[in-house]
């Protein structure tokens, strides 16, 4: 997977580095040497590429990768051997895209030999050559076919081709924009917009500088408010007609307002005496509760007996009377 990353984010040295690594604990597994030999071969380590595709061929059995094998003996200097594995019985069980890219690697092994006009009609053979719609081959065939036209000496037909391997490469697979503005001697309309986009930048930079120093002038000038600001002296206080009609219903309705606010006083002051009234009262009516309480509460009065004081004296004075009578 990192080695996968490494090269989507076309860093095929990194990628070669991991699956090196993945091939010291696994060198027996064929889909381990086929990563390690894509990554190499992407890397330019032809040997070591080829190496190991052979290795995932016999443990695998598929000459999926035979291209990819003939294309690494070209990289070593040796088209011969290209050319022997394209006239080999293994290519002839290869689909149809992997025909197609075996005829674009013996058109490059017939270019690095000298046989250029045989590398183009390596590729003219290719019925695919002529189809129009965008295939996953399309942009790498058109590429390759216009490669060996401009090699060959073919440069009218060569630059055309190259503009339909232009259009055809969206993703920029192959270098068909550069070849095609080398020979043409036009500028990529990309590199135009982009330029362009920088001049732009340019302009509204100084546009905005230019900007930023009138702001800093105004602002040393000073803002002028002479004319907002009231004048002073005598025709500053006269006051018009209308001016003087407002402050007098401004005043008059600030003593009505005034009028109201003491009605509301007295008002309050009547409502806080009734209730201090009330107070009053209610507080008497708590006293003589209070004291109804207490005397019911309280010991009741027991009368003095002064009975046999009172029987005494009585008999004494009938004691007194009897002795007058005798007398």
């Amino acid at each position: 997977m990192a080695a996968g990353r490494a090269l989507e984010e076309d860093e095929p040295e990194r990628a070669y580095e991991h699956t090196k690594v993945a091939r010291r604990f696994a060198a027996r597994i064929g889909v381990v040497r086929e990563a390690v030999g894509i990554a190499a071969y992407r890397s330019g380590h032809f040997a070591e590429a080829l190496s190991d595709l052979r290795a995932a061929r016999r443990m695998t059995g598929s000459d999926a990768y035979l291209p990819v094998m003939a294309d690494c003996e070209r990289g070593l200097g040796r088209p011969e051997r290209a050319l022997d594995l394209v006239r080999s019985q293994e290519a002839e069980r290869l689909d149809r895209v992997g025909k197609i890219e075996l005829a674009i690697v013996e058109s490059g092994a017939r270019r690095d030999l000298g046989q250029n006009d045989a590398a183009v009609i390596t590729l003219q053979r290719l019925p695919e050559l002529r189809d129009t719609r965008p295939h996953p081959w399309s942009a790498r065939l058109a590429f390759a076919y216009a490669d060996a036209l401009a090699e060959a000496g073919h440069e009218e037909p060569a630059v055309e081709w190259f503009g339909r391997a232009m259009a055809f490469d969206e993703d920029g697979e192959t270098d068909a924009a550069e070849r095609y503005a080398q020979l043409t001697g036009t500028v990529i309309e990309d590199l135009e917009e982009d330029e362009d986009f920088d001049e732009i930048e340019v302009d509204d930079a100084a546009t905005l500088d230019a900007q930023l120093e009138d702001e800093a002038d105004l602002d040393e000038d000073g803002p002028d408010f002479g004319d907002v600001l009231p004048e002073e002296g005598p025709a500053a206080e006269e006051e018009t007609p209308a001016e003087a009609a407002g402050e007098a219903v401004l005043g008059d309705e600030a003593g009505k307002a005034g009028t109201e606010a003491d009605e509301a006083g007295k008002a309050g002051a009547e409502e806080t005496e009734a209730d201090d009234e009330a107070a009053g009262a209610a507080d008497a009516d708590a006293a003589k509760t209070a004291a109804k309480v207490e005397a019911g509460v309280g010991p009741a009065f027991i009368e003095p007996d002064f009975g046999d004081v009172l029987g005494d004296s009585n008999e004494d004075e009938d004691e007194d009377k009897d002795e007058d009578k005798k007398k």
